[in-house]
C-alpha cells in the first residue's frame, strides 16, 4: 500500500497517452503528494488489475481504449451518462473496494467548446456531427444537454447512424456519408468525431463548401492540432476549436476526486502536455 493517493490511465496501448504528463503536471503545479501512471492492461488482464488496484493504493484511473465499454462490467456503481453513453472513462476506488464509473467525455467536449468559441450559442442552430463511434455518443449526449435544438449525423456505415437515432431519440435525424456535405448547409455547430484527418489515418474527404461562416467547428483529433478538417474551416472564416481542450477538461473531474484539488485548465496546462 502507498501513503500518498496514486491513479493510473489504463489502456492498449498506452505508451501514446498524454494524460501521465497532464496529470503530473497538476500533481506539481498544485504541490500534492500523489502519482499518476500509465498501465498496459491486456481484455484478459483487465478484471485481475482492476481487483488489484485498490489493493495498491490507487483511488482511481483514466480508461482508454480497449476497455471503455468492457469496464461497466466491472464497476458496481455507473453514472447515468456512462449508462447513456455505454462507456466509462474515468474509475474512482472507493475506501470499501467499490468501483464507480463515469464518463467526463462529454464534460470535457463542452468545456473546451466554451473556453475555445466563449460566443458559443448551442440553441442557434442545428449541430452537424461526423462519426458515430463511442466519443460521437457521448459528443451526442453533451448537446442534447447543452440545448442543441437538432443533431444531424452521418457515419460511413449507415447503421451505426441509426444505432444514435434509435437511442438518443427525435432530435437525431441521420444523412448518408455520401451526401455528409449537405449537414453543413444549416449546421451552427459541427463536430468530426471520426478518426479521419488524425496522424497516420485516411484524410477526411467531405467537402466543407456548404460551411457557413458563423459556425463553430471542432475536431476530438488532437494529433496534428491544426486538422486538414479545421484547417478547411478556418479559410471559411468560420471559429474553430482544436482537440486538446476535450482532453485536458475529461481529466478535471477525476483528478479532483482521486487528490482533492479542482485544477485549471490554462494555456500553461497546454504548454506542459504538448512541451
Amino acid at each position: 500500500m502507498s501513503d500518498f493517493p496514486r491513479a493510473a490511465v489504463i489502456g492498449n496501448p498506452i505508451s501514446h497517452s498524454l494524460s501521465p504528463k497532464l496529470h503530473g503536471y497538476w500533481l506539481k503545479r498544485y504541490g500534492l503528494d500523489g502519482s499518476y501512471t500509465a498501465l498496459e492492461v491486456s481484455e484478459d488482464q483487465l478484471e485481475e488489475t482492476l481487483s488489484r488496484l485498490p489493493k495498491e493504493g490507487y483511488v482511481g484511473a483514466n480508461v482508454t481504449l480497449p476497455h471503455k465499454v468492457n469496464v461497466l462490467g466491472f464497476a458496481d456503481q455507473i453514472t447515468d451518462r456512462a449508462t447513456l453513453i455505454g462507456a466509462a472513462n474515468t474509475l474512482t476506488f472507493k475506501s470499501d473496494g467499490r468501483i464507480y464509473a463515469d464518463n467526463t467525455d462529454g464534460y470535457g467536449f463542452i468545456a473546451n467548446l466554451r473556453q475555445g468559441a466563449p460566443h458559443w450559442d448551442p440553441k442557434a442552430g442545428p449541430a452537424a456531427v461526423f462519426g458515430a463511434g463511442g466519443a460521437a455518443r457521448a459528443v451526442v449526449v453533451a448537446l442534447i444537454d447543452a440545448g442543441v435544438p437538432e443533431i444531424i449525423v452521418s457515419n460511413r456505415t449507415r447503421p451505426k447512424s441509426e444505432a444514435l437515432r434509435a437511442d438518443f431519440g427525435a432530435r437525431i435525424s441521420v444523412v448518408d456519408w455520401v451526401q455528409a456535405d449537405m449537414m453543413l448547409e444549416e449546421a451552427r455547430t459541427v463536430v468530426n468525431t471520426t478518426s479521419l484527418g488524425m496522424k497516420g489515418a485516411a484524410d477526411f474527404k467531405v467537402s466543407l463548401d456548404l460551411l457557413r461562416k458563423d459556425a463553430v467547428v471542432t475536431d476530438i483529433v488532437y494529433n496534428p492540432l491544426m486538422t486538414p478538417f479545421l484547417a478547411a474551416a478556418e479559410r471559411r472564416g468560420c471559429t474553430i476549436v482544436d482537440g486538446l481542450g476535450m482532453l485536458l477538461h475529461q481529466g478535471v473531474p477525476g483528478f479532483e476526486r482521486w487528490f482533492g484539488q479542482r485544477p485549471e485548465v490554462d494555456e500553461a496546462t497546454r504548454a506542459a502536455v504538448l512541451a
